[in-house]
């Protein structure tokens, strides 16, 4: 039985893209959560030892080299040093108690681009004021900004079919405003212009006869990738809170286009989410045309996220 449990953890491991979502979303919780099944390793190790099976303890190789293969890359640090720009990205928390004390946090990282997701118009003035001096350039729209060292151009928001309700189109402007989640800024650099989204997709809810309900998140990531594809710019970086995991086939149309900073040189799984006991890296950038040097999680601030850097060069 040991044996046959190994082997069917490295199948849910190697075929997870094949469980499919119309149960109850099964298929992106899993794809969520993938990397936590290597825990179910030693746990079945230790049986084996236990019931002192040659046969259970051989076929846990199988699931092993299979999360070897999957994850194994995140263990090792890829960082570099250097890097000619630096970018911050973090949901600062609707509820976030100090977002003044979250403001100066973010300034004393020194990073070139603040993105922030989950502002509030209450909360909106504070990181005005406290960004005011390190950012002299910066765009607001909706619930995202953008905060910059740089000239910032072209900055507007970008639809992701978020729901604004019943009746959406005949909200006026400073109503449907509240819903804007997304937005793009040209950034004037020395190397020339970059491309810069900063996008908080929808939430995703696990329903006790729904299951894992990701509707809003997919709608908004699958117009988030259209509008990735359509952009002109060759160098490009997207920030943001996307409530999901790279794992997560609902970005299978972001991966395919963007690589992850923290993929390619971070370390560790990167866990941004909840800032208490991060399980889930939730919070990304990602990049076309530019690398990333190095990429990493910030300490906790006000938020139930945690930030996240990456330093970048081209």
């Amino acid at each position: 039985m040991l044996a046959a449990l190994a082997l069917l953890l490295s199948l849910l491991l190697l075929l997870h893209a094949q469980i499919p979502n119309r149960l109850a979303g099964l298929g992106s919780l899993v794809e969520t959560f993938l990397p936590w099944f290597g825990l179910f390793i030693p746990v079945l190790l230790a049986g084996a030892l236990w019931r002192r099976s040659a046969a259970a303890v051989a076929a846990l190789l199988v699931p092993a080299l299979v999360w070897l293969n999957l994850f194994g890359g995140l263990l090792a640090d890829k960082s570099h040093a250097g890097g000619d720009i630096t970018v911050v990205s973090h949901n600062v928390g609707a509820a976030n108690p100090d977002p003044a004390g979250t403001a100066r946090d973010l300034a004393a990282t020194g990073a070139d681009l603040l993105a922030l997701e989950e502002i509030t118009a209450q909360a909106q003035p504070v990181y005005e004021k406290e960004l005011a001096e390190a950012y002299p350039h910066h765009t607001v729209q909706g619930t995202v900004g953008l905060w910059s060292k740089l000239p910032l151009a072209d900055t507007a928001p970008v639809d992701i079919k978020m729901d604004a309700g019943p009746l959406a189109e005949t909200k006026p402007d400073e109503v449907t405003m509240g819903y804007t989640r997304a937005l793009r800024a040209t950034v004037t650099t020395d190397r020339g212009p970059l491309a810069v989204y900063v996008a908080h997709l929808g939430s995703v809810r696990v329903m006790p006869r729904g299951g894992f309900w990701t509707d809003s998140r997919d709608r908004n990531a699958e117009a988030l990738a259209k509008a990735v594809a359509a952009e002109q710019n060759e160098r490009m970086v997207v920030l943001g809170d996307l409530n999901g995991t790279m794992d997560d086939r609902a970005f299978d149309g972001l991966t395919a286009r963007l690589h992850s900073a923290h993929d390619e040189a971070g370390a560790g799984f990167g866990f941004s989410w909840p800032a208490a006991f991060p399980v889930a890296r939730i919070d990304h950038i990602l990049v076309r045309g530019v690398e990333a040097e190095s990429a990493r999680v910030l300490s906790t601030t006000g938020s139930d996220h945690l930030p996240v850097k990456a330093a970048l060069s081209w």
